[in-house]
């Protein structure tokens, strides 16, 4: 079980740029920004009353083409 570290920084609104944000996110593994991510989309779904379960990433490919090198 993983376990939950709590992060923040104090201060005033207009004192604070975002380099502590970039600083907290980017020490996250992609698999944890991925999965903060997507519980922001499953909170807002639920805010906005629409059933969750329909969620899920699309899965479409349009086309894949390999370049012909001309050398």
């Amino acid at each position: 079980m993983k376990r939950m570290i709590f992060v923040e920084r104090t201060g005033r609104i207009e004192d604070l740029d975002r380099s502590f944000d970039l600083a907290f996110w980017q020490s996250l593994e992609p698999c944890d920004r991925f999965a903060a991510a997507w519980e922001m989309v499953v909170h807002a779904w639920r805010v906005k009353g629409v059933d969750v379960r329909q969620l899920r990433l699309q899965r479409s490919v349009e086309t894949f083409q390999r370049r012909r090198c001309t050398h």
